[in-house]
């Protein structure tokens, strides 16, 4: 049995409409993440499940109980928001044990249950503290712990880690899931940051346009995104989306796109468009089968890679990705593309129709 269970949920906001019909399920345990660009609607849904959106309609089920029309308090849901959301005038101690309270939960249990989660969360030396007189780090695992203590049968974090700095994002997004996995906490965690989706996600919902345009795995949604929409969000730099000839050939589809040549095993869109991420593109100092010519505009250098723009003779803009040092801006360089790199979509439905091309040649 899933922890939980959405069915038709929609929301909207006079003429308005912000979720369509959603429908998606949360396992035992299990982390979905909410994925999407700011304003589409991934808070609006916290609030609806959390019992919190008058205007929410739809079949909303937690472990078995339909909850549609309970409220918030009878619903046994933790909450996490980006904001951290503590009670100024309580200790840390009081604003972590604050659930507890409302459960009636007796002061020797209390203490024992707010103690272990703190050292959990490393957060057990300044249980005293206001919040006033904690760092941004320490406020956000004071709210974290504060979501986790009542043991609710689901956890809702709405883009917690947004409003703390570089170093300790980098570090929660490890934490979290070993402490959420040790807890078997079911959770739905928001973001616009497709690396922290695929850090702390066991899937992905990727929404767009007020419904879901794929759940998958991370990894799939990256390397295999279901739609035009999905491959412009996830990732960053962005795939590559090229408009494209496509023929029939041999009972599949030759598509060229950019000057290079890929086979597909599938048939033949309407309005062909291909995709490939930058790491699929291969820079070369000479002319070879499967490569086309190209200028390197600009280098930029990120984090662990650098990213490339280039632009072919047919006066194509290609992002590209790696990790070692690249020629520098203007130099004349070939592409050519990894095996079994690309995508090809249909403009029309925005649907991929592929993403494994079978063979790549040179085009004249």
């Amino acid at each position: 049995m899933s922890a939980l269970d959405v069915t038709s949920l929609s929301v909207g906001f006079g003429d308005r409409q912000v979720l369509r019909g959603v429908s998606f399920d949360v396992g035992a345990g299990e982390t979905v993440v909410l994925f999407g660009p700011s304003g589409v609607g991934k808070t609006v849904m916290l609030r609806a499940i959390a019992g919190l959106e008058p205007r929410a309609r739809g079949r909303i089920v937690l472990n078995g109980r339909d909850v549609s029309a309970a409220p918030p308090e009878a619903r046994r849901i933790g909450m996490a928001f980006q904001n951290f959301a503590l009670y100024p005038h309580m200790t840390a101690f009081e604003n972590v044990a604050s659930p507890l309270n409302a459960q009636g939960i007796a002061a020797p249990a209390m203490g024992e249950r707010v103690r272990a989660l703190a050292r959990l969360l490393k957060i057990d030396h300044v249980l005293e503290h206001l919040p006033r007189q904690l760092s941004n780090g320490q406020k956000q695992r004071t709210a974290l712990a504060r979501a986790l203590v009542g043991e609710p049968d689901l956890v809702l974090f709405d883009d917690p880690l947004r409003n703390v700095d570089a170093k300790l994002r980098y570090e929660m997004r490890i934490e979290l899931p070993r402490l959420l996995a040790r807890r078997a906490t079911p959770s739905l965690y928001v973001t616009q940051d497709f690396r922290e989706a695929m850090a702390i996600g066991e899937r992905v919902a990727v929404l767009v346009e007020g419904g879901i345009a794929q759940l998958a795995s991370g990894a799939e949604v990256y390397e295999r995104p279901a739609t035009l929409a999905v491959a412009r969000l996830f990732g960053d730099p962005p795939m590559n989306l090229v408009p494209a000839q496509a023929e029939a050939r041999g009972g599949g589809v030759l598509v060229r796109a950019a000057g290079l040549g890929f086979g597909f095993a599938t048939e033949m869109p309407d309005d062909p468009i291909f995709g490939i991420r930058p790491e699929g593109l291969v820079l070369h100092r000479d002319s070879g089968p499967g490569r086309t010519a190209a200028k390197i505009l600009a280098v930029t250098p990120a984090s662990e890679q650098y990213v490339v723009l280039a632009r072919t003779e047919g006066g194509i803009e290609l992002l590209l990705s790696r990790e070692t040092p690249p020629p520098s801006e203007g130099t004349e360089v070939w592409i050519g593309a990894a095996r079994g790199s690309g995508a090809l979509f249909d403009r029309t439905s925005g649907l991929c129709m592929s993403n494994a091309p079978v063979m790549e040649e040179a085009v004249a």
